[in-house]
């Protein structure tokens, strides 16, 4: 459990690093122009160290070249006032050997005498002199094996070893120089190996390289603070200028940036300003237009109702009374009787409507069996679904379509649905399809007509919208009931959405939560129809 704590507090960390970083152009900006720097400044000091690091190897080759050459000529000088009578080989040896090594332990080198050339390069046998506390293994055996046979000068890097804690030279990095000499005694040649360190070298450069990484750490801090001012010069008006449109976009209208300076930033705030002021006049003129039309449609519909009214009671004595009249005079008062009818109708749209728009639309929320629902308008439509030679088919869920709503606004909806489909359904079966499940119940109302073109069922629910302007309402509707239906819908938390093909029918899918409040997430029905998505 603690190690699952701090993964999740970990990972927790790097979400919010990741957001911050995405979200931040002041971050990444500081983030590109240190790494861009770290970048630089690595290429200027690698390319720094190793012009400094040649510089001391070059100086200090030079000048070990010249103190071995310098060694090995005054051992040359010595060796040549030897009689011709000493044949002491061994006595010359050490008489060559030995001053050198007295030299080396005051300067800091070391040097090693070989055995005579031609008999044997090994110098981990006998016959070997060096300097004290000096590892043989310090001279290259690519070198031992170079001066096995007579040869001039040579020098190469190596690593100097020694052994025990007194040693007269430095261990580390270091450049042997070999040079021969011919001992008069015996006439045979050996090899003089001289072994500098390079530790003062080293020294210098580990302390220039620490300098670099010094004011290379202070650079780009220097760096990372003077990028931070810079852009929180201009990230912070873009930030005050985010909240101010975050607040307007909330209705805040009166926002305003504060303007200060001339620069581009100060003329960048007055135009937004401007921006603003427009916006806040058009969208006043806009709520005070759309005010004035809500009252006039209102105002329009309940003052048409005293009127129609009257003209109900006339249409009514006139229908009642149209036996008596001629054949024309009758198909005039029945003609008058149907246009009434669609005439309350869409009065009483228009009253609904009014109220979607004002906002006093309530809920009477009680639970409602849409299989119930459905069933009463199939019987309430059966005439029309009749005259029309269209057969709606119920298909019952398994599970009871039980839901927290209004029964009134989802009959309502059910019914425009239902006769939207038949008046649409060209003589073809409409289907209506019930499902449910812990969360949603829902029902899809299909039919076979000549269903909707793309990017018409975004479009039919708008007022008054048709898919074919020339196309009769043969059902009496008044254009506004799937625009009602959407409004019940959003009412209810719901979701009323539509599918059409040309030529394979339409598809409408209503989804109710069940319970009243609560957020769906999905539907039980699926929006586009098994037997299309078979033909597609």
């Amino acid at each position: 459990m603690p190690l699952r704590r701090a993964f999740a507090r970990f990972s927790g960390g790097v979400r919010r690093f990741l957001t911050a970083w995405r979200r931040s152009i002041q971050a990444r900006v500081v983030a590109s122009t240190v790494l861009l720097c770290l970048v630089v400044g690595s290429a200027v000091g690698w390319f720094l160290l190793r012009t400094t690091r040649d510089g001391l190897l070059d100086q200090r080759v030079d000048r070990v070249l010249a103190e071995a050459a310098a060694e090995t000529a005054e051992a040359r000088n010595r060796l040549s006032f030897a009689t011709g009578t000493d044949v002491d080989a061994s006595g010359q040896r050490e008489d060559l050997i030995e001053p050198i090594i007295a030299r080396g332990a005051a300067s800091g080198f070391a040097v090693v005498l070989s055995p005579p050339v031609g008999q044997g390069s090994d110098l981990a046998g006998g016959g070997v002199q060096f300097s004290r506390n000096l590892d043989k293994s310090s001279v290259p055996d690519s070198m031992v094996e170079e001066f096995s046979e007579p040869r001039s000068s040579a020098w190469t890097y190596t690593e100097i070893r020694t052994m025990g804690p007194v040693a007269r030279v430095e261990p580390g990095p270091g450049i042997v120089v070999a040079s021969q000499v011919t001992l008069p005694a015996d006439g045979q040649t050996y090899t003089l190996y001289y072994l500098y360190p390079l530790t003062d070298q080293e020294a210098t450069l580990g302390l220039v390289s620490r300098a670099l990484l010094g004011a290379a750490a202070f650079l780009v801090l220097l760096v990372a603070g003077v990028t931070w001012l810079i852009t929180r010069q201009v990230v912070n008006p873009i930030r005050l200028a985010r909240r101010v449109a975050e607040r307007l976009a909330a209705g805040q209208l009166q926002e305003r940036l504060r303007v200060t300076g001339e620069d581009d930033l100060a003329r960048l705030a007055i135009s937004f300003n401007q921006m603003a002021s427009n916006l806040q006049r058009q969208i006043r003129q806009l709520e005070e237009l759309s005010r004035l039309q809500r009252r006039f449609v209102s105002d329009v519909s309940h003052e048409l109702r005293t009127p129609l009214t009257t003209v109900r009671m006339a249409g009514d004595v006139l229908h009642d009374a149209r036996a008596d009249f001629d054949p024309v005079t009758a198909r005039a008062a029945e003609l008058l009787q149907t246009e009434l009818d669609r005439f309350e109708v869409l009065l009483s749209d228009l009253l609904e409507i009014s109220r979607f728009d004002a906002g006093a639309a309530v809920l009477e929320a009680d639970d409602v069996n849409l299989l119930d629902v459905v069933y009463r308008v199939v019987d309430a439509t059966r005439v029309m679904a009749e005259r029309r030679n269209t057969r709606v088919v119920v298909r019952e869920s398994e599970r009871p379509c039980l839901a927290e709503a209004d029964v009134r606004r989802v009959e309502r909806i059910v019914r425009n649905l239902v006769t939207n489909a038949i008046d649409h359904a060209d003589s073809s079966d409409v289907v209506v399809t019930l499902g449910a499940d812990g969360s949603a119940a829902a029902l899809t109302v299909r039919d076979y007509g000549v269903g909707l073109a793309p990017g018409e069922s975004a479009m039919v629910f708008n007022r008054f919208w048709r898919a074919d302007p020339a196309r009769a309402r043969t059902s009496g509707g008044t254009g506004l009931g799937l625009s009602i239906s959407l409004e019940d819908t959003h009412l209810h938390g719901g979701w009323l959405q539509a599918w059409g093909r040309q030529g394979a029918g339409a598809q409408f899918r209503l989804t109710l939560p069940r319970t009243l409040g609560q957020p769906l997430r999905h539907s039980p029905l699926p929006l586009v129809p098994e037997d299309a998505e078979v033909g597609a």
